[in-house]
Order: structure tokens, then C-alpha cells, then sequence
């Protein structure tokens, strides 16, 4: 029998009003429908904070669980509840961070929008999806995963789209992965590429800050001074970001210390330097485009990156793969 680990961090897929309280992993498995379940489930309760305000550091604890459950312990695959509000970023972390736990396992992630005793709960039903997807060998290979109301859909292309609605994530303009039907993972699309090897400890001290028009370039350079190893900033259109931040852009990286530029909008895949001169004038002070990244999935990469250790060079080579 398959055997998966279900790490469990509380938040609203564990929370209930009547009596007030916050399910165990063990209770959520439970609440899930009897005999939906063909694999054995060993549940672990995870310390953590509400996701809004999930630390770096709890992050990365969750995805060195989860391969650690895979390549050492044994277990097919791992289920992370969490809440949605950072859900994206913490599987898209772990799938940065899998490596060969790939190849070997699912690591799935979900959550709710509604509480455990609403009418119409949606949290036991993504869960009992999520086990069976995490068990499920077409999940191979496709690396970390989010599972919510029976789709599936890559970390890399998730995004929380309505935090009010049980489909509350979509991979728009991707195509889900696959979905849940009849206790068995049906595939839709072939999986994203996978990231590059992750090298050493990722860095944790990274920001991110979204500009507009008119800001003072004393913003990023004050981030900088307060200790942060890298900057990603959110820009406008393709990855514009305003003429007055370049000359401390140009700045940061002759001191090596990296700036990435994602976009509020979805982006293409390309490199900075590709766009046209003017859209992509941050890459010639030494920017680094983001590849289409969202701006916090981009600061899990950049947190990743760092960990090699090398600076701007090697930071751009490790995007350059992605």
C-alpha cells in the first residue's frame, strides 16, 4: 500500500467556529469522506504562522520535510496543508528545493477558503484530492503541485485568483496539470520544465518591492542597508521599472548584491536584455529578468539562488536555467 505523510500547519482548513478550535492532522483525516482513501496516511502536525505571515524560515523547514519524507524515509508522497494566502510560494519553494524527491514522490499542497464546519466545507474534500494525487505515480517527475477543488496545477504556474472561492487558484494562461477523478490523477498538460539544481542554503534576507511612478531609489537602497542580500522589484508591463531607480540598480550590482525585475503582469519567458530597448532598460545598468516569474515566486528563486553563494554572476546564470 502507497504511503504518504501529511504535514499539517493548521490555518482555515483546520480552523472551526463551534467550538472554536484548530483540527489536528489527525482530526482533518477524519473529516475526510470514509473509503475515499486507498493509501495509508501518517500525519505530522507542523508549528506555524497564519500564511500571511509565514516566515522564510517555516517555509523552508516544510520543504525540507517533505524531502526528507521521500528521500529517507520511505513515504510515496507528502500533503502540506497551508494557508492560501502564501500557499503559492511555499510550493513553489519546494519545488525549487525537490531535486531528485522529484523523480521519487508527489509533494502536493492545499488548503481552504472555508472553515472546517462551514456548510459546504472544502477542505476535506482537497485534502482526500490531494492524498490521492501526492500517491499517484502521473504525478512523477511533474515536480511540487497545488491541489484545490480536484485540479491540479504546477507551482510554478499556480496563482491565488479569488480568496473567496473553493476554485481559488488557477494556472491562467497555462492549462491545470491534470485533475482528480475516481480515486486517480488524470493528466492535462506536461508539466513545466524543472529549476535548477539548488546549491547550498537559500538566502532568506530578500525583498521585494513593488515600484510606481515617481519613487525615491532611497527605497531600494534602504532595504539594501537594513541587510537584504538581494532586491526583486515589481515592475509595470513587461518589466519596466522607473528611470530614477537605475543608477542605484547599476549601483547594487557593481557591489553584487543582485536586482530582479518581475512584472505585475504576466510576462514571456524571456530574458531582459531580449525586450525592447526601453522595456528592458533595467537589464542594461545589470538587472536580471525574473523569466515570467510572478514578483513572490521570483523572490523564492532569487532566496534560492543566493544560496550558491557566487553573487550577481552566478545569480543570473542560475535564471538564465529557469
Amino acid at each position: 500500500m502507497k504511503r504518504v505523510l501529511l504535514l499539517a500547519t493548521g490555518d482555515t482548513i483546520a480552523h472551526s467556529r463551534s467550538p472554536a478550535g484548530v483540527a489536528s492532522g489527525a482530526d482533518l483525516l477524519e473529516a475526510v469522506p470514509s473509503g475515499s482513501l486507498e493509501v495509508e496516511v501518517v500525519a505530522e502536525d507542523v508549528m506555524a504562522e497564519p500564511s500571511w505571515d509565514t516566515s522564510p524560515s517555516t517555509m523552508l523547514a516544510l520543504c525540507r520535510r517533505a524531502r526528507s519524507a521521500i528521500l529517507e524515509r520511505g513515504f510515496d508522497g507528502v500533503v502540506i496543508t497551508h494557508g492560501v494566502d502564501t500557499l503559492e510560494e511555499t510550493a513553489f519553494l519546494a519545488d525549487l528545493l525537490a531535486g531528485r524527491a522529484a523523480e521519487r514522490g508527489g509533494i502536493v499542497l492545499t488548503g481552504a477558503v472555508r472553515l472546517l464546519d462551514d456548510l459546504s466545507a472544502d477542505g476535506p474534500r482537497n485534502l482526500a484530492s490531494s492524498i490521492v494525487a501526492a500517491a499517484d505515480p502521473a504525478l512523477r517527475g511533474a515536480g511540487a503541485v497545488v491541489c484545490v477543488n480536484d485540479e491540479v496545477h504546477a507551482a510554478r504556474w499556480v496563482t491565488l485568483a479569488d480568496a473567496a472561492s473553493v476554485a481559488a487558484f488557477s494556472s491562467a494562461p497555462f492549462s491545470a496539470l491534470g485533475r482528480v477523478a475516481d480515486g486517480r490523477v488524470e493528466r492535462l498538460a506536461a508539466p513545466p520544465s524543472r529549476p535548477p539544481v539548488a546549491e547550498g542554503e537559500p538566502e532568506t534576507d530578500v525583498a521585494l518591492i513593488k515600484t510606481y511612478p515617481g519613487m525615491d531609489s532611497v527605497q531600494l537602497s534602504a532595504v539594501v542597508d537594513a541587510g537584504a542580500r538581494g532586491v526583486v522589484l515589481e515592475g509595470t508591463g513587461m518589466g519596466n521599472v522607473p528611470v530614477g531607480l537605475l543608477t542605484t540598480i547599476g549601483e547594487l550590482t557593481e557591489w553584487d548584491v543582485p536586482v530582479v525585475v518581475a512584472s505585475r503582469s504576466r510576462t514571456r519567458g524571456v530574458p531582459l536584455d531580449e525586450l525592447p530597448l526601453g522595456v528592458g532598460l533595467a537589464a542594461k545598468v545589470g538587472a536580471i529578468g525574473a523569466r515570467g516569474l510572478a514578483p513572490s515566486k521570483a523572490r523564492c528563486a532569487l532566496m534560492v539562488a543566493l544560496g550558491s553563494g557566487g553573487g550577481v554572476r552566478a545569480v543570473r546564470d542560475w535564471f538564465g536555467g529557469l
